[in-house]
C-alpha cells in the first residue's frame, strides 16, 4: 500500500511551534509520517449527499474520499481510502448538548470500536473552540486535542491536549474553478509525526457542525 510521501522540499513548521517527539496513531501508524504533509480538501457544496469530499495530496493524488450515508443525510459520514476500504465512521451522538460526535473503526458503530469523541468546549461560541478525546479518555477531565480559530474563514489549528503544541493547520484557498464549479477548497498542513487520517476525520466534522450553525 502506497501513501503520500511526495515531499522533495517539505515545509518546515515554525520554530515557535513545537512538534511532538513521537508519532501520534489515532486511526493508525500507517498515516504518520516524518514530515509535514499537504493535503487539498474539497467539498462538493452542490452535491447532497454522496462523495461530498474528496482529499488529495500535492500532486492530486487522492488520499482519502468521505460518502454519507443514505439513511441518514446529516448524521453520520464515511472516510474510505483511495481504494475504497472504509477507514472510520462519524457519528453525530443524538441528544448532547454540546454537539457531541463519535469517530468509530471501519463502518463500525460497536462502542468497543470507538476511536475519539469530539465535542464543543462550550455551548455558546463566536469563535470555533472544539475538545477531542480518545477512546481511552473516558473521564474527559482533560482534552487530548483541541481545535481553536475560526471555521467561516477556514483558518482553524490543531493543538496536543491544552499545550501550545501545534499538530495541524487549516487554511482557504481560493481557486478560479472553487468559485465557478460550486466546490470549496481549502488546506491543511499536517504536522510531522501526526496520524493525517484523525485529521481529515476531525475536518469532516467541523464542517458538519459549521453547517449545523447555518441551519439554525
Amino acid at each position: 500500500m502506497e501513501y503520500p510521501n511526495q515531499h522533495p522540499y517539505p515545509p518546515q513548521p515554525s520554530p515557535s511551534a513545537p512538534m511532538l517527539p513521537v508519532p501520534v496513531a489515532v486511526i493508525g501508524p500507517q498515516y504518520c509520517a516524518p514530515y509535514p504533509i499537504d493535503l487539498a480538501i474539497v467539498k462538493k457544496v452542490m452535491t447532497i449527499a454522496d462523495g461530498s469530499f474528496v482529499v488529495t495530496d500535492i500532486n492530486d493524488n487522492v488520499v482519502f474520499k468521505v460518502k454519507g450515508s443514505v439513511l441518514s443525510l446529516r448524521d453520520q459520514r464515511v472516510l474510505i481510502d483511495a481504494a475504497g476500504n472504509p477507514i472510520a465512521t462519524l457519528r453525530r451522538k443524538i441528544m448532547t448538548a454540546h454537539d457531541r460526535w463519535q469517530a468509530f473503526r471501519g463502518e463500525s458503530t460497536d462502542p468497543k470500536d470507538l476511536i475519539f469523541t469530539l465535542k464543543r468546549s462550550s455551548l455558546i461560541q463566536f469563535k470555533t473552540k472544539l475538545d477531542v478525546f480518545l477512546a481511552h479518555n473516558t473521564t474527559e477531565n482533560v482534552c487530548d486535542f483541541k481545535v481553536k480559530g475560526s471555521w467561516m474563514e477556514r483558518s482553524c489549528i490543531v493543538y496536543a491536549g491544552e499545550s501550545n503544541a501545534i499538530v495541524a493547520q487549516m487554511h482557504k484557498k481560493h481557486t478560479v474553478q472553487s468559485i465557478v464549479m460550486g466546490k470549496d477548497h481549502f488546506m491543511v498542513t499536517v504536522y510531522p509525526n501526526i496520524d493525517y487520517a484523525f485529521i481529515v476525520a476531525l475536518i469532516v466534522i467541523l464542517d458538519e457542525l459549521n453547517d449545523d450553525a447555518k441551519d439554525d
